[in-house]
């Protein structure tokens, strides 16, 4: 979801070149704020307030890819991906492209088809949105138009899984995989599922036939397998930047396994939450990142709700305007706060921060009180200090990354997902729309947090509220442009760059 214009452009390349340079200034890349006035030739023009920024680039100047481009060349260091960092805009453009042509075709396809239950309705909508900070979000690197055709949720497809045959001594598997799993044709085998986009780099191990049709959800390499059933798989392909690849690294899947137990243990002590979460216990790998499988649960009330994943709230409706216009826009952007900022300040008292982002939290909306949905853990942070004394539980993640001693690193984590991506950048997107005065939006973000944070929560008021400024993630930087050797960062998904404005601050 663009937290700014996400309405339809007539100069689509404009309008991503001055999101792409947004983000440049945002992280600073290069000391290009220094010299942004000489890097074009000519003034370049800014607009505000922008999100995490001051100002905005006006996208109504018409940048070009290829001044963006020039100006990368010109800071860039000689070890610094550039070629990779165009190739993920020129690709984005596409697929913004693609998405303006096909969109009319799609929702004409999903209106009047069932909205309720963890199925891909909204995840289809969502696809269509772009990401609140990363400019190139659509793009999936070397993915073409076939591929997308066939696979990606925008055009909501449907499409034969393939599966591999794997020795029983190579796979490490825990939980009851479904009824429906498939027998290995060889005595000693299991079977593995595999999308179709990544068999050709397991074909040693794949049988003949292909098995089971899906639908993709918003990942894409996680597919609708049954009802209240979806499989994640590895898919050879990168997103958010280039070192962010979609295969799945083995100890994710134990990792994102016990997380999920620690988030159950806090919802035991602390049944008031309005949150669910779906059973990731069962999974499986084959010792690489191409053969792994989790396979996710939900649970079975969600068929009388509508399941709309943040990502989707100010999508095009099939039925017309934004997703969120099906229901009162202020009340249930209230709501979800009261929900959101409950569920993470609690967390956060038992020394756990999650990296749960828009794709991975949605609204569950059945008429009753709105809760929220949280899935796939495994890039949470958590304090094992804290965690012992509040919950009397280890985090023994084989992920070291997953674990800090640092509340600093802790209330980064909070800022830049619960408050930036799930809060702030909904509030930029009512204002884009004109839904929601951004005035109102982000007074709603405060006042919540200033309710809920009690006397014991002083080190997060002091890092939110009372701060003169707010981290931010560099995510071109570390995910595309800069190598980890230069970024320092151990997680380029906790790659922090210039502090922002606090936009909490009235």
């Amino acid at each position: 979801m663009n937290a700014g214009v996400n309405a339809r452009v007539n100069d689509p390349e404009a309008a991503l070149a001055a999101r792409v340079l947004d983000a440049l200034l945002r992280e600073d890349y290069g000391g290009v704020r220094a010299r942004v006035g000489d890097l074009f030739g000519r003034p370049v023009r800014l607009c505000g307030p922008g999100f995490l920024a001051e100002r905005a680039v006006d996208p109504a100047q018409g940048l070009r890819l290829a001044d963006v481009f020039g100006a990368v060349r010109a800071l860039a260091h000689p070890d610094d991906d550039v070629a990779a960092f165009e190739r993920e805009c020129r690709e984005a453009l596409a697929a913004i492209r693609l998405h303006e042509e096909i969109r009319p075709r799609t929702l004409a396809r999903l209106a009047g088809l069932p909205r309720r239950g963890p199925g891909t309705f909204y995840d289809t909508l969502a696809a269509f949105t772009d990401h609140p900070v990363h400019p190139a979000g659509r793009c999936r690197l070397g993915l073409g138009r076939g591929d997308l055709e066939r696979y990606a949720p925008e055009f909501a497809p449907s499409f034969e899984l393939r599966w591999a045959a794997v020795p029983q001594e190579k796979i490490t598997a825990v939980g009851a995989r479904p009824l429906w799993w498939p027998e290995a044709p060889r005595a000693g085998h299991a079977m593995l599922p595999v999308h179709p986009l990544t068999a050709p780099l397991v074909r040693e191990h794949l049988v003949p036939a292909p098995y089971l049709r899906v639908g993709p959800t918003l990942s894409m390499r996680t597919v609708a397998a049954a009802p209240f059933t979806h499989l994640k798989m590895p898919l050879p392909t990168s997103t958010l930047g280039l070192r962010n690849r979609r295969t799945i690294v083995p100890g994710t899947l134990p990792d994102g396994a016990l997380a999920e137990r620690l988030l159950r243990g806090v919802l035991e002590r602390e049944p008031h939450l309005p949150v669910l979460l779906p059973d990731e216990q069962t999974w499986g790998h084959a010792g690489s990142p191409l053969l792994g499988y989790l396979i996710r649960r939900f649970p079975a009330a969600l068929a009388r709700a509508e399941v709309v994943p943040v990502a989707a709230l100010l999508a095009d409706d099939p039925a017309g305007g934004a997703v969120i216009e099906r229901w009162d826009v202020a009340a249930l952007f209230g709501e979800y706060l009261d929900a959101l900022l409950a569920w993470n300040i609690t967390l956060f008292r038992y020394g756990i921060a999650l990296e749960a982002h828009q794709q991975n939290v949605s609204l569950v909306l059945d008429g009753g009180p709105l809760r929220l949905l949280v899935k796939d853990n495994d890039g949470a942070l958590v304090d094992p200090g804290t965690l012992a004394e509040t919950l009397g539980a280890e985090a023994p993640f084989e992920d070291h990354r997953m674990r800090t001693r640092d509340p600093e690193a802790l209330a980064r984590v909070f800022v830049t997902i619960t408050l930036h991506l799930c809060a702030a950048a909904v509030a930029h997107g009512l204002a884009a729309r004109a839904l929601l005065p951004l005035r109102t939006g982000l007074a709603m973000i405060r006042e919540r947090l200033d309710a809920l944070l009690g006397p014991e929560d002083a080190f997060l008021r002091a890092r939110t509220l009372d701060a003169p400024l707010l981290p931010t993630k560099a995510m071109v930087t570390a995910g595309t442009l800069v190598c980890k050797e230069r970024t320092g960062a151990a997680d380029i998904n906790k790659h922090y760059g210039p502090p922002c404005p606090n936009y909490l601050q009235a």
